[in-house]
């Protein structure tokens, strides 16, 4: 079995992650504007994740999909990452990681969960229980055109009468089984048309059976993270239930030689069983030789994919990372949407943020150094520094 040291391994994942040496991996630096290469940079980011997860917090000048391009491409303009999703454009929205944006490749391979979500994992049997809403708002989609989330509050009648609650229900169970997809979002408002409209017929055409879907997600999940284990690779995708297969994909592509058998070693000399790409190990290498600027910051959302597993991040950069939205503000430590600070190879700091368009201001509620991290204070005011240009916004 190969092995890597938790610095290796950190390293690694900052360099497939696109927030170290980038052009190794041939990820943009920068791309400013809004015209096509821009565009193309964004796509490439979400390519090496497979997803670029959406929420719809905004408190800090940009949600986390915005976010998460301003951290790897330098120029990028805040206002494309709201317009990504278009007619045209090479991604749908699906369930991914959560509510995400995917290459449109992917489309075929989330046939399982399509199938999956036949009667809505949330709410049940929707569309049977409301079948005559379901009809109708099909019709309505089928005849009239796109339908805007705004037109499910209740502004516009779904045939004879207004059913929002109802309406806004069967939409999303419509989209979750595969009948509707999201066309475009304007103001991070959807829009739900028919998926024969959305989808090019290419990827309708031909959905993936289980097993060949587990192997494409699970090396897709493996070559965003650099080394994972296989808890990591199942959570990036929400895999649920279904171990064995998952464990079958990963017995199927080690003998294809896509990837091996790797542990981490901490320092007490614990060993984490995981994997890794067989090309990842040099470059893992290669990685532990750079010597990062650590007074140079930059700023991550909560949501990027690089912090998401709570217990990755505290195994690779000691670092409890904490998102405290849904706690009262009184029980809060951190702040209320607290983005922490990389420099260099490690997390320094953390601060809280509120933008104030109204008086173009970027207010910092509270900022955290961490214990023993190197130029942490020089980080910090450089990774505020060089977001608050990019939200166009003073601090």
């Amino acid at each position: 079995m190969e092995s890597l040291d938790i610095r290796r391994a950190r390293r690694l994942a900052l360099v497939r992650a696109g927030l170290l040496k980038p052009e190794w991996t041939r990820l943009p630096r920068r791309a400013a504007g809004s015209g096509k290469r821009a565009r193309d940079a964004a796509h490439a980011v979400l390519r090496r994740f497979g997803y670029l997860q959406l929420d719809s917090v905004a408190v800090a000048g940009a949600r986390s999909h915005g976010l998460v391009l301003l951290s790897r491409i330098e120029g990028f303009e805040p206002a494309l990452a709201e317009a990504l999703l278009k007619p045209g454009e090479p991604l749908f929205e699906y369930w991914g990681h959560e509510a995400s944006w995917l290459p449109m490749e992917l489309y075929p391979v989330f046939e399982f969960r399509r199938r999956e979500y036949a009667v809505d994992p949330w709410w049940g049997d929707v569309l049977g229980e409301h079948r005559e809403v379901a009809d109708r708002l099909l019709e309505r989609i089928r005849t009239d055109g796109p339908l805007r989330s705004l037109d499910l509050d209740g502004e516009t009648p779904i045939g004879d009468g207004w059913y929002p609650k109802i309406a806004k229900r069967v939409a999303r169970a419509f989209w979750s089984r595969g009948d509707l997809a999201i066309r475009e979002r304007r103001n991070f408002q959807r829009s739900f048309d028919l998926a024969e409209r959305v989808i090019p017929e290419e990827h309708r055409s031909r959905p993936m059976g289980l097993a060949e879907s587990m192997r494409t997600l699970l090396e897709r999940a493996l070559a965003g993270h650099g080394w994972a284990t296989t808890g990591t690779l199942a959570r990036t995708w929400r895999l649920r239930n279904l171990r064995t297969q998952i464990d079958a994909a990963l017995g199927e592509l080690e003998a294809a030689g896509a990837i091996v058998r790797c542990a981490l070693v901490g320092t007490d000399r614990r060993s984490t069983a995981g994997w890794i790409r067989p090309a990842d190990l040099e470059l893992a290498e290669r990685a532990a030789t750079l010597r990062p600027r650590r007074e140079r910051g930059v700023l991550l959302s909560p949501f990027d994919p690089v912090l998401w597993d709570r217990q990755r991040v505290k195994t690779l950069f000691d670092f409890d990372q904490v998102l405290e939205i849904f706690k009262p503000p009184q029980d809060r430590v951190w702040g209320y949407y607290c983005l922490p600070v990389l420099a260099g190879d490690r997390l320094a700091a953390r601060v809280d943020l509120k933008a104030d368009r109204g008086r173009g201001r970027l207010d910092v509620l509270a900022r955290h150094l961490e214990p023993g991290a190197a130029a942490a204070d020089r980080a910090l005011e450089s990774a505020l520094d060089r977001y608050a240009r990019a939200v166009e916004l003073a601090l």
